[in-house]
């Protein structure tokens, strides 16, 4: 089997490529290249001192949940491209990637133009980090917690379509809470959810056997963008000293729920 994955550089992105290594005979990683010192470097999220305070929990976080960065097995192509390129990319550029058996679509750019119109074609899966239609966008794990909703955390298995996280649903993927950790492992944990979640359903095909549901977008409780997450919001979540009641909140209706 051959697994074609389109997604970014932090460490849980390379572990999704590790994940799909160990089930099969060749992956191919399209990574788009930002920082890994968010926050302290000026890119995809700008340089501050509150950004710098922030990320360095989640740093922390996805360390322990996927160790840092570190080469990937020989059985993944890798081609990094700076973030903003993929839209540029041409077919010949990519074409040892575009006979694949399943595209997995991971933290990737939003993608447009043939790409798209191929991947939509094959039925390529997308990894959406936020229970959709409920929270859609950008980082909405955390606006899950921000809007004090720790049981809207999680992760939205979906077939890719041309409208953003509104492809019809496969599954959702939840992570259970394990104390003393907080937030930014609990959201952290999300990812790890997802991705084990989804390689297990490949490899063991159940996933070909899912009746795929269409999103509600009246459920819909936030939409957001990049420019949303700024110093003001991200102080005012660190000054919370967040506890993750989750008796306040109320689950959401689940697509096949996974726990993990």
């Amino acid at each position: 089997m051959k697994i074609t994955i389109f997604s970014s550089n932090q460490p849980r992105h390379l572990n999704l490529a590790r994940e799909f290594s160990g089930i099969s005979n060749q992956v191919f990683f399209i990574s788009e290249v930002n920082t890994v010192f968010p926050g302290e470097v000026d890119d995809f999220f700008k340089k501050s001192k509150i950004m710098q305070k922030y990320f360095k929990n989640v740093i922390d976080a996805e360390k322990k949940i996927f160790s840092q960065i570190g080469f990937l097995p020989n059985n993944v192509k890798v081609l990094p491209i700076k973030l903003g390129d993929l839209n540029k990319l041409n077919a010949l550029q990519i074409k040892d990637a575009l006979s694949s058996d399943i595209y997995i679509v991971f933290g990737a750019s939003y993608i447009k133009g043939w790409l798209v119109d191929f991947l939509i074609k094959n039925k390529a899966i997308n990894i959406h980090m936020g229970l959709s239609p409920y929270y859609r966008g950008s980082s909405c794990n955390f606006w899950a917690l921000y809007d004090n909703n720790p049981n809207y955390v999680g992760a939205t298995i979906h077939f890719l379509s041309k409208g953003l996280d509104s492809g019809e649903i496969l599954f959702h993927c939840m992570p259970k809470l394990f104390p003393p950790e907080g937030p930014f492992e609990f959201t952290m944990r999300s990812v790890l959810v997802a991705q084990r979640g989804l390689v297990n359903s490949i490899k063991n095909k159940e996933i070909f056997k899912i009746q795929p549901v269409s999103q509600d977008k009246s459920k819909e409780i936030r939409y957001t963008i990049n420019k949303n997450f700024n110093d003001d919001v991200a102080e005012e979540f660190l000054n919370r000293n967040l506890d993750l009641d989750f008796k306040k909140s109320l689950y959401p209706e689940l697509v096949n729920p996974i726990f993990g």
